[in-house]
């Protein structure tokens, strides 16, 4: 099989791109140059959620349903012009150069690698010490419908917003929802995981029949959504938001405004469904008409009073 090439420019760099026409997603037939073409579509609203972190990259070399592997050093043919950072993933390890994706020229670089997953880190230089929000993945298990999901979110959002913080939300991309605070980037990580737990284990006191805290899949209650906050951690990534997931029909990460989260506890069906309705086929023109709806409220707060109300709110 010949392998076809074609040069760009992207910002101030010359990209060569290769096999183009490689179709990724063969459900939907999506191709690489889809996914480069979707990327840079919506850089200017994904930038700003990976700018200075550390990038890990998930590779489908074969497409979706190929094998595929994460990639936490930048390969040796990195281009000298992307920005790494070099980093150890945990303390007192080997130092890892993790790539730094700032600028449009970067991002298709890493597309044209068949990148299709981005991981970021919940910090960023030069405070990777020092996440910068604390994260709720919500996880629904087997037989709980969108309308649990949403009614779970929203019970984080009140009890949130009772003790002065103000929760942001995005679907995954996959069947869940991340419940988002954004903090002063000057909290140690196990700090911001403690607090995390404490806010997951009150909302399964509050919901004991629609959640869970427990992570054996087996052992799960049908129909409960996980509460896991255990993904906090230094060198522990998450998906940001617009970034695309490796599943049929190409779903995205998307941003929501909370009425829209109210909206889906009125809604029949899967979680799943409610996550697909975002793809890479239409993600843009929603930012174009929505924008890019954590910059307008990303406003990072102290936790210190939101702790003290805590404990008055929630003894």
């Amino acid at each position: 099989m010949t392998r076809t090439t074609q040069k760009a420019t992207v910002g101030e760099r010359e990209l060569t791109f290769s096999n183009l026409e490689k179709v990724l997603f063969p459900r939907d037939g999506y191709t690489k140059g889809d996914l480069i073409a979707y990327y840079l579509s919506v850089a200017k609203w994904l930038l700003p959620h990976l700018k200075d972190r550390p990038l890990t990259l998930q590779r489908y070399p074969d497409g979706i349903g190929g094998q595929s592997f994460f990639e936490k050093q930048a390969p040796k043919y990195t281009p000298e012009w992307i920005q790494t950072v070099n980093v150890s993933a945990e303390q007192g390890s080997r130092k890892i150069a993790y790539i730094v994706c700032n600028d449009e020229a970067t991002l298709a670089w890493c597309a044209n690698l068949a990148a299709i997953v981005l991981h970021v880190w919940y910090s960023h230089k030069p405070s990777l010490e020092y996440a910068d929000y604390a994260l709720f993945d919500l996880d629904p298990g087997e037989g709980c419908p969108v309308k649990t999901l949403a009614k779970v979110a929203l019970e984080f959002h009140d009890m949130l917003a009772e003790i002065g913080l103000k929760p942001l939300v995005k679907t995954t991309g996959g069947s869940g929802l991340h419940v988002v605070i954004p903090l002063q980037s000057k909290y140690a990580y196990d700090s911001i995981k403690q607090f995390a737990e404490i806010a997951a284990r009150r909302i399964a006191r509050e919901l004991p029949k629609l959640t869970t805290l427990e992570r054996s899949i087996a052992r799960r209650p049908k129909g409960t959504v996980l509460l896991d906050w255990v993904q906090i951690g230094r060198g522990k990534t998450v998906v940001p938001p617009y970034g695309v997931r490796a599943r049929d029909k190409a779903p995205v990460s998307m941003t929501l405004d909370w009425s829209e989260v109210e909206e889906l506890c009125g809604k029949r069906g899967t979680p799943e469904a409610a996550n697909a309705i975002w793809t890479i086929a239409n993600a843009q023109k929603r930012l174009q008409r929505e924008g890019d709806l954590w910059g307008k409220a990303w406003k990072p707060l102290a936790l210190e009073p939101a702790l003290k109300k805590a404990q008055r709110a929630w003894s």
